[in-house]
């Protein structure tokens, strides 16, 4: 595979005081494709994520990588909201168009982004371009809304009352957008047959999406590995774990609508 321009690296600052680091690509000065990836419930830990931003930002792709606490009092949800806030912001001043913002994540990160697109009242109403979720499970709260998204995907879908439209709001239908899954077959920290239920959930109900099956495991997705030492996931440098996460870059870079890397 040709060698891409290496992207440039910004660090930023939430008004929650977290990190974010902005992985820009060469080239024009407006109108690129954002993609805001949150990590898993590894405190502060934006950094396992830093090989895969970069391979998507360097084709063409402005990407925030903000770090957050899975274990704040609130779960995280400040951070993770924040950020988002931080992003639709800020995001022209790194050359995105504040407009084709997708949301990402990894593990916990992925249905934390899910959640937000079928709970569009917990972003004043906003929605993402697009989802992509890498290696998660969606049948449990998601740090962002505190409700699992299967749910909510079910409750969306219910019929409002138009007798009582505020207390039947969370049942009023959410449009669709597309959701990207990547999950690994060699996953046995959650299996990918979360990623499935999440896929047929989500098909029988009209929502484009898609899921990619690498054989890799759960860190593997995300080019990562996990380091026993430290007992957290850490940037790989084994090319075959680097080439498991392909499909992680191609389904970005998809859901952004930039060109898409080969896969072998």
């Amino acid at each position: 595979m040709p060698s891409l321009p290496a992207p440039q690296l910004h660090l930023a600052r939430t008004r929650q005081g977290k990190d974010v680091d902005v992985h820009r690509p060469e080239g024009p000065d407006a109108g690129l494709p954002v993609v805001l990836l949150w990590h898993g419930t590894s405190p502060d830990d934006r950094g396992v994520l830093a090989p895969l931003a970069r391979e998507v930002a360097a084709r063409g792709v402005v990407v925030a990588v903000p770090d957050w606490r899975a274990d704040a009092p609130d779960a995280g949800r400040a951070a993770l909201l924040g950020s988002l806030a931080w992003c639709r912001a800020n995001a022209a001043a790194y050359g995105g168009d504040p407009d084709r913002i997708v949301l990402a994540g990894w593990s916990a990160g992925a249905s934390a982004a899910l959640g937000v697109a079928l709970r569009p009242d917990v972003a004043d109403g906003w929605r993402p371009a697009a989802v992509v979720g890498l290696a998660s499970r969606y049948d449990l709260p998601a740090r962002t809304t505190g409700t699992p998204p299967l749910t909510d995907l079910t409750d969306s879908m219910e019929p409002t009352d138009p007798i009582d439209p505020i207390d039947s709001a969370a049942g009023r239908p959410v449009a669709p957008v597309p959701v990207l899954l990547v999950h690994g077959t060699e996953d046995t920290l959650m299996g990918p047959e979360h990623s499935r239920a999440a896929l047929a959930a989500l098909t029988a109900r009209g929502w484009p999406a898609r899921l990619d099956e690498p054989a890799a495991d759960h860190a593997g997705v995300i080019m990562a590995e996990f380091d026993p030492a430290t007992g957290r996931c850490r940037p790989s440098d084994d090319e075959r774990v680097r080439a498991q996460g392909r499909l992680s870059v191609r389904a970005l870079t998809e859901a952004a609508g930039a060109p898409t890397p080969g896969t072998r």
